[in-house]
C-alpha cells in the first residue's frame, strides 16, 4: 500500500506535472525539457519529497527545497504567470549581463551565474 501524500507534496507534485503538460518542465532546472511521462513523475515525487528512493530526511530536504523555490517564485508556473524567475533575471540574457559586467570590470564575473552577475550589477 502506496504511503498518503500531504497537501503539501501533492501542492508541489501538482505543480510539476502541470509544468510537464505545458512543455515547461526541464531537467535540472534549465536542460532539456523532460519528454517522458514516467521521468515528469519521478521529478514530481522527487521534488515533493515523496520519493521511494532517498531516505526520509532526503526527502524532507527535498520539500523544502521545492517549497523555499514556490515562495520565492523560481518556478517555471510562476514564470509563466508573469513571477520572478531566474530567466528573467533584470530581462536580459546572460551574456547581455556578462557584457555589462566586463564593461564595469567586475572581479570574478567569469564564474557568477546569471543571478548572480544581476546582483553584482545592481549594487
Amino acid at each position: 500500500m502506496a504511503a498518503r501524500q500531504t497537501p503539501a507534496q501533492k501542492e508541489t507534485v501538482e505543480r510539476v506535472i502541470h509544468e510537464f503538460k505545458h512543455g515547461e518542465l526541464r531537467i535540472r532546472g534549465n536542460g532539456p525539457k523532460v519528454k517522458n511521462p514516467k521521468q515528469a513523475i519521478a521529478i514530481a515525487l522527487r521534488e515533493a519529497g515523496a520519493s521511494n528512493q532517498e531516505s526520509p530526511k532526503k526527502n524532507r530536504q527535498s520539500l523544502a527545497r521545492s517549497k523555499a523555490k514556490e515562495r520565492r517564485g523560481e518556478t517555471a508556473k510562476d514564470a509563466a504567470e508573469g513571477g520572478k524567475s531566474a530567466k528573467s533575471a533584470a530581462g536580459e540574457t546572460k551574456a547581455a549581463l556578462y557584457e555589462q559586467a566586463r564593461k564595469k570590470d567586475i572581479p570574478g564575473r567569469s564564474k557568477m551565474s546569471k543571478d548572480e552577475l544581476a546582483r553584482a550589477l545592481h549594487r
